[in-house]
Parts: structure tokens; sequence; C-alpha cells
């Protein structure tokens, strides 16, 4: 998903390093801080499959800045990426935010459609985080409140979410219609 990220924010705009390790804190931070061990490698490997560019500029104090330009083929990855997300990129919660964040680069809304339609479809699927053998526990089924607590507040952000998804998805087909 870092990938994925720093193709979708190098889409928009060239980015030096600290600002796109900004960008990507703030979208997925919260969850897992973007180490420089870890950007800088994946930056490494996507400039070498010729998904990006780096060019120096001089910087405004004191070390020139690298700053990063995604090429052509980085768009054609990024865009095949968000109309093929893997089926854990679509159930994940954070991976879907990562690929939602960027899925207006699809040009297509049958293609931004049909990959919200996958989301819908998990969603649709009963589950939970607590089971009674295979069958999926509700809320008012648990005794502890805390466990309560988390399927509740599931429930709750999956109803928006589905609601969203329904109406997002009748937009896309009568804007491809």
């Amino acid at each position: 998903m870092l990938e994925l990220a720093i193709l979708g924010f190098l889409y928009d705009t060239p980015l030096h390093g600290y600002e796109l390790r900004k960008r990507l804190t703030a979208l997925a931070g919260h969850v897992r801080p973007v180490a420089e061990s870890t950007l800088y490698p994946a930056i490494k490997r996507l400039e070498k499959a010729g998904l990006l560019a780096r060019a120096t500029e001089p910087g405004a104090v004191a070390a020139p800045r690298h700053v990063l330009t995604l090429t052509d083929e980085g768009r054609q990855e990024l865009r095949r990426r968000l109309a093929e997300p893997a089926a854990r990129d679509v159930t994940d919660e954070n991976r879907w935010f990562t690929v939602l964040a960027f899925l207006r680069h699809l040009a297509d809304a049958g293609a931004q459609a049909a990959v919200l339609r996958r989301r819908l479809a998990f969603l649709e699927e009963p589950a939970s985080f607590f089971y009674e053998g295979d069958r999926p526990l509700s809320a008012e089924e648990v005794d502890d409140p805390f466990r309560r607590g988390v399927l509740t507040i599931a429930r709750a952000t999956s109803r928006a979410e589905l609601s969203w998804l329904r109406e997002t998805i009748a937009s896309l087909d009568a804007a491809s219609a």
C-alpha cells in the first residue's frame, strides 16, 4: 500500500521526499507511521522499475532536494493497481482507505463503480469480530461491554459506509450511462 500511496500522491504533483513523507503520514500515520527506512527503499524500487523519476533542485537553505515525479509508466501502473485491487486491498479497512484516497485517478466511472461494488459485496456479507461457532455475534448478543462497544461502533461505521457506497455507485452508474 505504501507504493500505491506514493504513486497516488505523485500523480497529483511532483514532491520532494520530506513532503511526500508528510502526506503519507497524514493518510496512514495514525495506523502505521512511515519511517524513512521504509519510504526510501520503496522510492528506490519504484524508480528502478521506471515508475518515477528523481531530479535534484537546489535547497532553500542547505543541501539540494530530490524531487520525485511520476513517469507515464507510473501513471499507468497506478491506474492498473486502482482498477484491479487485490482482495486484501478491498477487505482491509486501512488498505481500502488508501485505494479510496486515489480512486479518482481512474478516469472511467464504470471502473470506479466496479471497485466500489467489490467493497459493497464484502460489507454485505454477514460478519463479526466475535463468533459462536460459525455464527457471527451481534452487539446485542455479547455480554462484555467492551466487545459490545467494538461491535456497536463497527456496525455504525459499516452502515455509514454502505450508505455512501450505494449512493456513490448509483451516481457513477448514472454518469457512465
